[in-house]
């Protein structure tokens, strides 16, 4: 993360408190409440204080305004509330829509990545037959995905609502069966509405960026991560209260839904979902198979390993419960942080460079968490791993979108959508079978190995790219 430290004199120790002290000092306040809301009062307050009174005032709004891509210039709190800040609040509501999908898409899998224990335990099965249960997800979230574009060009801006609302709904019904053959069929629910919300999402992200000249992919996918720490943290809590998965997953289904109401627009129409037709239509190309690829490969690794790390931690490391939901907890926090910081990052630094240092960066994270001998130790590795994944995927998306010819958009990021979801979905089946068969540690030994082929991929995208 590059973040620009502005000096300031010194001072004397002892200085009369001025009016603009005190508008910062309410700042830092609003800033760690807001985000105490989301991911815990003690989070976030500790990072409002911490900016206010560790950094000191130039250098935290500079940290501030480097984290949102603005640019620095002269930074005083005046000016912070009268300019910069009025641009965070407006970039937030133009993107509220799909901000909102994102989050209770991160609602929905981090619950179900820290209640996963208890569902095993539900089901009396093993590793390797819970992930041959969820190997049905995928399926029909590809079917999903398959029929996105036509479902979104017919329902209009009714289309991310409807399907966000569905995906909210879905995530109740894996709590309230033990049943062997109907629990796969309540996840091939969640994972069919989560498919089609994700493509048409990230569509509607991808059209907002072109068309307004607003970044939001970091941004959407930094809520995401900050969405499904904070379920993870909840689910964590109340497994720990004696909470068992069906009421833990109802509830947790509420709050998505809560989400899912805020993602109707008056515009929401997304353009290009529609295939055109008739003679000289030009195909969509090698861009999206290669960005889709990359974005496969972050989403295997990510997903996999949010959906393993509780179980890693408990069952590999001797940890309990609440140990295990830090684990996809710290990997989703250090996700969503990083994503926050590549909100600006993605305007300063080249985007292919950026995708081969994330994904070293994650390997050596994997491996980490791979050789952890402590829930502390994995903890590290997760984090590690969390800083570099986090750009993978949201500038895979971007370099698609931009890449893209307009008119065929939509439909450029639907595909790669659909083969990143390939990896989003079967990553934790595969990851389970390699956790059956050789353990845990070689589950994340493998996610390591396929963030390397990112080195490979990505000098492909750039050729592609000069054409």
């Amino acid at each position: 993360m590059r973040v620009v430290w502005i000096s300031q004199p010194c001072q004397a120790t002892q200085r009369k408190t001025t009016e603009a002290d005190v508008h910062f000092v309410g700042l830092g306040l609003g800033l760690g409440l807001g985000l105490g809301l989301g991911l815990g009062l003690g989070l976030g307050l500790g990072l409002g204080l911490g900016l206010t009174l560790g950094l000191g005032r130039t250098s935290s709004i500079a940290l501030i305004k480097s984290w949102a891509g603005l640019p620095l210039g002269r930074a005083g709190p005046r000016s912070l509330w009268q300019t910069e800040l009025p641009h965070m609040v407006n970039t937030l509501t133009v993107a509220r829509a799909p901000l909102a999908a994102f989050t209770a898409m991160g609602v929905i899998w981090g619950t179900f990545a820290a209640v996963l224990p208890d569902l095993k335990t539900m089901l009396a099965v093993d590793e390797a037959t819970l992930g041959l249960m969820l190997l049905f997800t995928p399926l029909a979230a590809v079917t999903a995905m398959l029929l996105a574009p036509r479902f979104g060009a017919s329902m209009g801006r009714m289309a991310l609502p409807l399907a966000t609302l569905a995906m909210g709904v879905s995530i109740a019904l894996p709590g309230q069966t033990a049943n062997l053959v109907l629990f796969p069929v309540a996840m091939m629910l969640c994972g069919a509405a989560t498919g089609l919300t994700d493509v048409l999402m990230n569509a509607r992200v991808a059209q907002m960026e072109n068309t307004r000249s607003v970044p939001l992919m970091n941004l959407c996918h930094a809520v995401y991560s900050f969405g499904y720490a904070a379920a993870a943290i909840g689910t964590g809590a109340l497994r720990g209260a004696g909470w068992g998965p069906g009421w833990v997953m109802g509830t947790m289904a509420l709050l998505a839904i809560g989400f899912a109401l805020m993602t109707w627009e008056h515009d929401g129409q997304i353009d290009g979902l529609r295939k055109p037709s008739g003679p000289g239509v030009a195909g969509l190309g090698m861009i999206p198979i290669l960005g889709g690829l990359m974005v496969m490969i972050a989403f295997m690794t990510e997903n996999a390993a949010e959906a393993w790390s509780a179980l890693h931690i408990e069952k590999t490391l001797g940890g309990t419960p609440g140990e295990g939901a830090m684990g996809p907890a710290a990997l989703a926090l250090t996700m969503g942080f990083a994503r926050l910081a590549g909100q600006g990052l993605a305007s300063r630094v080249n985007p292919f460079r950026l995708l081969t240092g994330g994904a070293l960066l994650a390997a050596c994270g994997a491996l980490g968490a791979a050789a952890a001998i402590t829930p502390a130790m994995a903890y590290a590795g997760f984090i590690v791993m969390g800083l570099g994944a986090s750009v993978l995927a949201p500038t895979a998306f971007s370099l698609v979108g931009s890449l893209a010819r307009p008119e065929a958009r939509a439909r450029a990021v639907a595909r790669a959508t659909l083969l990143g979801y390939f990896g989003y979905f079967f990553g934790p089946p595969m990851l389970g079978f390699i956790a059956g068969s050789f353990g845990l540690r070689m589950a994340f030994v493998f996610a390591a190995l396929m963030l390397l082929s990112v080195l490979a991929l990505t000098p492909a995208l750039k050729r592609y790219a000069r054409r």
